[in-house]
């Protein structure tokens, strides 16, 4: 196994290949450049804009729309995601992580950027709730495929000490996406419908990103020989840190994803606001994603990432209550700045932390079980709160049910180790 990586202040961008390098390794092709990191994370950058700011954080902008075209129920528009995820993350979900291990994250990219690409253009032509769920599977296989997990394996692969504000910077992408696609939406939506504003979006998500993709460099760590004695996963399966790290990150992405696809039903269909507003306030969590994930990434390079965590779960738990319970615009800005500044370090963090409990060699099989996990707990909280909003009439039990996730969620994170032991 790797050495932990350092925790000190901020260092020149070293590369893992560097790093194999001088440790021995077998690796055959000439060592990582700094142009050649910098290209991954800017090519991270904009993937993570598209496919998950844009694919995934854009989608619920639609729901409420969806609601007065079809007459659909909050619970059966949540509904597509969790459907979605449930059938794809399990069985994909740990593919995923093999192929990422196996083959480097950049072929896995390619085919989650055409999908998630052909499902808003699929979704932009529904008239029927089977449609629906059919494109949104193509939405959870985009996701899989081209967002988080190959782009942390990528960078995590690229960027050792400095990893923290590399994914940071990457991680930017997301938050940029999400903050600048309800305007985006809003604008299309007025001048050609909102089927067309998606069908639109789906063919910028290829025609932008995929080029970038197909011009990146694989890490020439790739090609090193495999022999007998490469960790397995099976270790780490067997220290108890692993399943505290999964809950930990289940129970902040479950909080996460169940306020953010139902924030907007709330404000437009039972606060009433105008679609402009509603816009405004779902930019405003996003856009304070953006000063979450650099701040948190900041931190990371610096402290100790299990406090780290633990802080970003926290903020969350901060952030939701006055969302759904405040009685002012200005408690609601608040609250909404709050909670984006936890949202942009949430997925981030798991990767960061996962490396360093775990090491390198096997991260993207690790990050294929927990954000399978994540995506389970992504899927059911949306359609739950849901759930719960239309058998009681409003948000007030689910704002409760959201808030005491995250907080489980935090007791797990202190359980767990301070920093990655020596092997």
């Amino acid at each position: 196994m790797t050495r932990p990586e350092s925790e000190g202040a901020a260092a020149p961008t070293a590369s893992i290949g560097e790093l194999s390098r001088r440790r021995g390794s077998s690796a055959t092709q000439p060592p990582a450049t700094q142009c050649q990191a910098y290209q991954a994370a800017a090519t991270a950058f904009v993937v993570l804009f598209f496919v998950v700011g844009v694919s995934v954080w854009g989608l619920p902008f639609y729901y409420d729309l969806m609601v007065q075209q079809f007459g659909w129920t909050r619970a059966q528009v949540t509904s597509g995601n969790a459907l979605s995820k449930l059938v794809v993350g399990p069985i994909f979900g740990f593919l995923a992580g093999w192929v990422v291990d196996r083959f480097g994250p950049r072929r896995l990219m390619m085919i989650g950027i055409l999908m998630a690409g052909g499902a808003l253009v699929g979704l932009g032509s529904i008239s029927s709730l089977g449609m629906f769920y059919f494109f949104y599977l193509f939405n959870a296989l985009g996701y899989v495929c081209g967002g988080p997990l190959p782009n942390q394996v990528l960078l995590t692969k690229w960027f050792d000490r400095s990893r923290g504000k590399a994914m940071g910077f990457a991680y930017l992408g997301i938050g940029i996406g999400g903050a600048t696609v309800p305007w985006i939406s809003h604008a299309l939506a007025l001048h050609f419908g909102w089927q067309t504003s998606l069908r639109i979006l789906g063919l910028l998500l290829v025609v932008v990103s995929l080029p970038l993709v197909l011009l990146l460099k694989e890490h020439p760590a790739k090609v090193s020989v495999p022999s007998a004695r490469s960790p397995s996963p099976m270790a780490a399966f067997k220290r108890s840190s692993f399943y505290l790290l999964t809950l930990g990150s289940m129970c902040s992405i479950a909080a996460v994803s169940g306020t953010q696809q139902n924030l907007k039903l709330f404000l437009t269909l039972d606060r009433h606001f105008t679609q402009r507003d509603g816009a405004s306030v779902l930019s405003l969590a996003l856009a304070f994603s953006i000063a979450g994930r650099l701040l948190i990434g900041w931190l990371a390079d610096r402290f100790s990432k299990k406090y780290v965590m633990l802080l970003t779960y926290l903020l969350v738990a901060a952030g939701i209550p006055l969302l759904f319970l405040g009685n002012t615009r200005l408690t609601l800005y608040i609250s909404a700045a709050i909670f984006g500044i936890g949202l942009g370090g949430d997925y981030m963090i798991i990767p960061l932390m996962t490396a360093e409990l775990f090491g390198l060699e096997i991260l993207g099989r690790l990050l294929g079980v927990i954000l399978t996990a994540g995506g389970i707990a992504d899927s059911v909280a949306p359609w739950l709160i849901g759930r719960l909003r239309d058998s009681s009439g409003s948000y007030r039990e689910s704002c409760f049910v959201l808030v005491g996730i995250a907080l489980l969620g935090g007791i797990a994170v202190l359980g767990l180790p301070g920093r990655r032991r020596a092997a």
